[in-house]
C-alpha cells in the first residue's frame, strides 16, 4: 500500500474532520468488544469470573506496554515524516488486528491482538500533534474538546452495538470493529490531507524516540511537570473503568452485554455533551485551570459513589455527575501544548502519552488484581466494590495536589 503525501493549503477543515472521525469509529470499535470482553476471556481461558478479570487486567497491561513502548517512537516518526501516513498506517494494524483477535483460539492470541492493539493505538499521539498543527493555541482546548466529543459519541454508538452484537456470540463485535476500522482507513485515504509541512520537519532521532527518552521533554520545558504529574494519577485512578467495569456489573449486579453496553453508551452520552458542547464555553468562560479542577471533583465523587450504589438507576445518576470529568483531558492538555514550541509538539505529545500508559499500565492490573482478590469466596472481604474505594481516594489527593501545586495559566510564563 502506498500512502502519498498529500499537503492541501488549507487543511484544517478537511484535517480536523477526519481525526473527529477516527477517533470517533475507533473508539466505536473499542466500545463494541469491551461488553463482550468477560465472555470472551472465560471462553478462551477457561476460568471463572474472578480469575478471568485478572487475565483482563494483563491483557490491558500488554495493551499498555506497547503503547509506552512505541507512542514516542509514532510521535517523533510523526514530527519527521509528517502526520497523514503514519495515521493511515495505524489504522490498517488496527482492522488486521480486530481480525487477528475475532479468530483468537486461545488466551495467548489475545494477548497477541492485544500487543498488536497497543502498537497501532499510539497513533493518538499523532492526532493530537495534528490538532496542534492546525489550531492557534488560544482555540487548542476547544478543539481537544472535540476529540474529546468523539471519544463520547463513540462510547455512545460502541457499546450499545457491541452488547447487541455480543448476544450472538462474544466474537461478533470483534467482526464489526475490523469492519469501521477497514472504513475509517478508506475515507482517511481518501480526505486526510498532510497538516506538517515539510520545512516543519525534523530528522528522526531514535535517541529522542525510546520510550525513557521521551520522558526528557518534560525537562526542556519544566512548566509541563506539575500538569503531567495531575495526568499521571488522573489515567492511574480512573483505570480503574476499563479494568473492572463490565466485570463489575456482572459480579454486582448480574449485568447482560446489553446492560453493560447501555451502561457504556450512557457514558459516552454525558462525555460527549460535556466535551463538546460545554468545554468550549467552560474555558471560556473560567479557564482551563478551573475546568481541570471541576472535573478532578467529578472523578472523586463519582468513583466512591460507584463503590455505593445500591441498583442501575443510581449509577445512571453517577454517570450524570461523573460526565465533568471530561472537562480534564482536553483542557489540560491545551495548558501542556502551550509549553513547548509548534515543532515539539509530536514529542510533548509522545512524551505525555508515555505517562498515561505507564499509568494505564499499573492501574490497571492493579484494580483487575484488587478486583480478583475481593470477589474470590475465601477472601476475608468479599466485595466487588474495594476497587472504586480505592480510586475514590486516590482522586481526592490528586485534588488536593492540583489546587497547591499547579498554578493557574496567567501566573506561568509560556513557553519556558
Amino acid at each position: 500500500m502506498t500512502i502519498k503525501s498529500v499537503t492541501s493549503p488549507k487543511p484544517g477543515k478537511h484535517a480536523i474532520t477526519f481525526v473527529f472521525i477516527c477517533v470517533l469509529l475507533d473508539m466505536m470499535g473499542t466500545g463494541l468488544i469491551m461488553p463482550a470482553l468477560p465472555q470472551l476471556i472465560q471462553q478462551v481461558s477457561g476460568e471463572g469470573l474472578s480469575a478471568s478479570s485478572m487475565w483482563s487486567g494483563w491483557l490491558f497491561f500488554a495493551y499498555g506496554g506497547m503503547q509506552f513502548l512505541f507512542s514516542p517512537l509514532i510521535g517523533n516518526l510523526s514530527d519527521a515524516y509528517g502526520r497523514r501516513p503514519v495515521l493511515l498506517l495505524s489504522l490498517l494494524g488496527m482492522a488486521a488486528d480486530y481480525v487477528l483477535m475475532a479468530f483468537a483460539p486461545t488466551l495467548a492470541w489475545l494477548f497477541i491482538g492485544r500487543l498488536a492493539s497497543g502498537f497501532c493505538g499510539a497513533s493518538y499521539t499523532t492526532a493530537n500533534a495534528l490538532i496542534s498543527d492546525i489550531t492557534a493555541p488560544e482555540n487548542r482546548a476547544k478543539a481537544f474538546g472535540l476529540m474529546g466529543a468523539a471519544f463520547g459519541i463513540g462510547f455512545v454508538i460502541g457499546p450499545a452495538i457491541g452488547g447487541i452484537a455480543g448476544e450472538y456470540g462474544p466474537r461478533v463485535p470483534f467482526f464489526v470493529a475490523a469492519a469501521l476500522s477497514a472504513i475509517n482507513l478508506v475515507y482517511g485515504y481518501v480526505v486526510l490531507p498532510e497538516t506538517l509541512p515539510r520545512e516543519k520537519r525534523r530528522p528522526l532521532s531514535l535517541a529522542r524516540a525510546n520510550p525513557v527518552g521521551a520522558l526528557k521533554v518534560f525537562m526542556q520545558y519544566p512548566n509541563v511537570i506539575p500538569a503531567c504529574i495531575v495526568e499521571f494519577f488522573y489515567y492511574l485512578s480512573t483505570s480503574v473503568y476499563p479494568a473492572i467495569w463490565a466485570f463489575w456489573g456482572i459480579a454486582r449486579f448480574g449485568w447482560s452485554e446489553i446492560v453493560i453496553g447501555l451502561t457504556l453508551s450512557a457514558f459516552g452520552l454525558f462525555a460527549a455533551v460535556v466535551q463538546g458542547v460545554l468545554t468550549g464555553p467552560v474555558v471560556k468562560r473560567f479557564g482551563e485551570w478551573n475546568a481541570v479542577l471541576i472535573g478532578l471533583v467529578a472523578t472523586a465523587i463519582a468513583a466512591i459513589g460507584y463503590g455505593l450504589a445500591p441498583g442501575f438507576i443510581t449509577v445512571l445518576v453517577l454517570l450524570v455527575i461523573h460526565a465533568p470529568e471530561g472537562f480534564i483531558y482536553p483542557a489540560l492538555t491545551a495548558m501542556m501544548s502551550k509549553q513547548a514550541p509548534e515543532d515539539a509538539q509530536g514529542e510533548l505529545q509522545g512524551g505525555v502519552a508515555s505517562l498515561q500508559n505507564i499509568a494505564m499500565l499499573i492501574g490497571t492490573v492493579f484494580f483487575a488484581q484488587v478486583f480478583g482478590y475481593f470477589t474470590r469466596p475465601e477472601a476475608v472481604i468479599s466485595s466487588p466494590n474495594v476497587a472504586f474505594f480505592i480510586s475514590g481516594l486516590m482522586g481526592v489527593g490528586l485534588l488536593v495536589y492540583f489546587v497547591l501545586c499547579v498554578p493557574k495559566p496567567s501566573r506561568q510564563a509560556p513557553g519556558q
